[in-house]
């Protein structure tokens, strides 16, 4: 059957003899235990639950954004080994417009939280007569899931989605999906969300919240109860409650109750300072972070780093959290497109480690002798300028070997005769004239060492 523009076939492997390789069954929308016993006292963490959380949702937002915002490069390795940006007409469009209904932020930004909420990303190719791929679509994670055939043969069983053109339940090769997963704790084609690991976590802090907003809710005041001095009947309580709850709780909280005949009201509930709220729901966020490993102070959790070096903290936060995941896409897009050896993809990580201005304009500066000046320029958004192609470097650098070779003489910082100088005259422009052949010898002399040295 053919679907999206490419040809679907079942000839390795019949329905039949595809297994599941997700022997979880699965934890969409419900992860299973977050501890043992968690499911018999109704402890649930949901995945929609836990989204909600300002600390799972803003590492994930953090991380997604940042990605989406680097702009996706085709690259080429010429003869030296080097990478260098360039365009081909089979690769170029789908990295610019990868879809019909996104553009590449977008793309980037819905692969990435495909990945952190699900642990997988599931991309279908869509391809043309050619069998050159023109679209990219991200698939629901709960519509995929990978099947392996008796003989190993891979496959990826997807359902119905409207958006992307899927009608039915069909079966599709592993060779027409990218699929990008991470913690692969129980089988190298499952990946491992890192809710299953701080969904406790927030779960908790989500509860914290709750309650304060109920306490809050209730004027700030505490829940507790009325005692008598004496014994009093249930109907005597149930009345008295009644009243209670109508008269002095929730809107009508704060009012003042006048109670006769003994009774006295007890606070119950644990003050927010007894809880230690503040630093409870500072560690829900802090767990969160590290699952993620987000710096805790990119999301506004934790103290900022004292030192001032924006480009350190951004280095940092890219190889401890941004860098796998960027690898991984690239990989997987050069392996999906089937770019080949000579060609590729990446990101461009410059904006992302962008340095204070300061800092790059001294960068800049000590780069002479191995950028140009129009390399330099571009590092600033500048155009080309005249002469600007050439690596510039002070004329008092010389090569070690040269050096060596001028070291080797008898008196190194004598200036070498002229051959068959003739005897100083005793005119005085004579004479000058004298000096200065004999200057120009010597400069002749030491750059032809200079030349010998140079091509040794």
């Amino acid at each position: 059957m053919r679907i999206l523009g490419f040809t679907i076939t079942r000839e390795k492997a019949a329905p039949g003899q595809l297994v599941n390789v997700d022997g979880r069954n699965g934890w969409w929308p419900l992860i299973r235990e977050s501890f043992t016993g968690a499911w018999q006292r109704n402890i649930e963490v949901k995945v929609d639950t836990v989204l909600s959380h300002h600390a799972v949702f803003a590492c994930q937002t953090l991380i997604a954004s940042d990605i989406a915002k680097l702009r996706i490069k085709l690259v080429a390795k010429d003869d030296n080994g080097i990478w260098s940006e360039v365009t081909n007409p089979a690769y170029s469009p789908v990295l610019r417009k990868p879809n019909g209904f996104q553009n590449r932020i977008q793309f980037f930004e819905n692969w990435v939280l495909s990945k952190l909420q699900a642990g997988n990303t599931y991309v279908l190719k869509q391809r043309d007569a050619r069998g050159v791929v023109v679209k990219l679509h991200v698939l629901d994670p709960g519509r995929a899931r990978p099947m392996v055939a008796t003989n190993g043969d891979v496959y990826y069983e997807l359902k119905t989605d409207h958006l992307v053109g899927l009608e039915g339940e069909l079966v599709v090769p592993a060779s027409e999906i990218i699929h990008d997963r991470f913690n692969c704790f129980f089988h190298p084609l499952v990946g491992l969300s890192p809710i299953y690991a701080n969904g406790l976590a927030a779960t908790q802090g989500i509860a914290i919240q709750n309650a304060s907003a109920r306490l809050f809710q209730n004027g700030a005041r505490p829940g507790g109860v009325l005692t008598a001095p004496g014994a009093i009947s249930d109907a005597t309580a149930e009345r008295l409650k009644a009243y209670w709850d109508a008269n002095f709780t929730g809107e009508n909280a704060g009012k003042v109750a006048v109670l006769g005949d003994g009774l006295k009201f007890e606070a119950m509930s644990v003050k927010a300072t007894d809880a230690q709220l503040i630093e409870q729901l500072k560690w829900s966020a802090e767990v969160v972070c590290s699952t993620y490993h987000v710096p805790p102070y990119k999301i506004g959790v934790g103290t900022m780093p004292s030192y001032n070096n924006v480009q350190a903290l951004n280095t940092e936060y890219y190889s401890q959290c941004l860098q796998a995941h960027i690898e991984a896409i690239e990989l997987c897009l050069d392996e999906g497109l089937a770019t080949g050896d000579r060609l590729g993809t990446e990101f461009d990580i410059d904006n992302l480690l962008r340095m204070d201005s300061v800092t790059q304009m001294q960068v800049l500066k000590e780069s002479a002798g191995i950028l140009t000046i129009d390399e330099q320029r571009a590092k600033l958004d500048k155009k080309p300028t005249e002469g600007g192609a050439a690596v510039y470097l002070q004329q008092q650098n010389y090569s070690l070997a040269a050096l060596a070779r001028r070291d080797a003489r008898e008196d190194p910082f004598a200036t070498a005769p002229a051959a068959n100088a003739p005897a100083e005259p005793e005119d005085g422009s004579e004479a000058q004239a004298a000096n200065d052949n004999a200057r120009r010898a010597a400069i002749a002399l030491f750059e032809k060492d200079l030349r010998e040295a140079l091509h040794a």
